[in-house]
């Protein structure tokens, strides 16, 4: 039992690190406004795609035959990998640094709860269920409670990508936990399917990217969200996935958006009401619900 909470925790200590790592990228890309977001999106997660399958690459061989028999749940995952930092960096870019991030990795764990229980039929414990609804309490509280200016159509556009990418992020979580589980090895499954996402993204990079040669900032920005957060991050990641279940993860994935809304507020100056600090408390709540250790259940008799 000791053992096993030793594991959980271990797993949701990679988990958050990974998710602090993250929630500076927002941040970051507001240092290259004049990049496109698709082309942060396309270098940020393709670099740090190839990077995760270049360090994977004894893995990935010695999985190779695993992973090509499951070659089509491989490539329709690396879509979703793909696909998400498309959506999430122009979520941000629409609906702002703080709400495009809260509802990108906000909605994620409920998306990934009800993943787990259409695939596998695994419903979602008390404890999940609380957490999730914490969760989406915070989502709404930060997504709605702007200090200034009003929702147009580019900030629904925005929701709407945020709530795309919240479901890819999931689904590519179930994935990645799912080859685990069928004897892949941690990094051998997550360099499989973001080295593949690499390649998909190459050619949106080839065609947006461009800018990223104009000048030393653009090409440090793009170089430090493929290292940092999408590299180091999803080795941290890709760590805890293999010690918890992925709505766990994605669940406590919430602090993203917490660190997210702190720097843009300290360093980008976005602006946050009382109510939307009441969300991130929400948020604080629903990461303390799911890492709490579980109580012992008591002796029959």
């Amino acid at each position: 039992m000791e053992d096993l909470r030793r594991t959980r925790l271990l797993g949701a200590l990679a988990v958050a690190g990974a998710s602090v790592l993250w929630g500076t990228t927002g941040v970051s890309a507001s240092f290259a406004p004049e990049m496109p977001a698709m082309a942060i999106g396309a270098a940020a997660m393709g670099g740090g795609g190839l990077l995760q399958a270049l360090a994977a690459f004894p893995q990935i061989v010695r999985s190779a035959s695993r992973l090509w028999s499951r070659r089509l749940f491989v490539f329709c995952s690396a879509l979703m990998v793909a696909l998400y930092p498309l959506a999430f960096y122009s979520s941000m870019r629409l609906a702002g640094i703080t709400a495009g991030t809260v509802i990108s990795i906000g909605s994620a764990p409920i998306f990934a709860a009800l993943i787990e229980w259409a695939a596998e039929g695994v419903r979602p414990s008390p404890r999940l269920s609380a957490a999730s609804a914490l969760g989406a309490a915070g989502i709404a509280v930060l997504s709605f409670a702007r200090s200034s200016g009003s929702a147009g159509p580019s900030v629904s556009a925005g929701i709407a990508l945020g709530l795309a990418a919240g479901f890819t992020y999931a689904g590519y979580s179930w994935a990645a936990r799912r080859l685990m589980r069928a004897g892949i090895p941690s990094r051998a499954a997550m360099g499989a399917l973001f080295g593949t996402a690499s390649v998909m993204l190459l050619p949106v990079l080839l065609a947006v990217g461009a800018p990223f040669l104009h000048s030393a900032v653009n090409l440090s920005v793009g170089l430090y969200m493929a290292f940092v957060p999408m590299f180091l991050g999803y080795l941290l990641f890709g760590a805890g996935l293999a010690r918890i279940s992925a709505s766990e993860a994605t669940a406590i994935s919430l602090l993203e958006p917490t660190v997210a809304a702190f720097l843009a507020a300290l360093i980008a100056g976005e602006r946050l009401s009382v109510p939307a600090w009441g969300g991130i408390a929400l948020i604080f709540a629903c990461l303390a619900l799911v890492v709490s250790p579980r109580g012992r259940r008591p002796p029959r008799g």
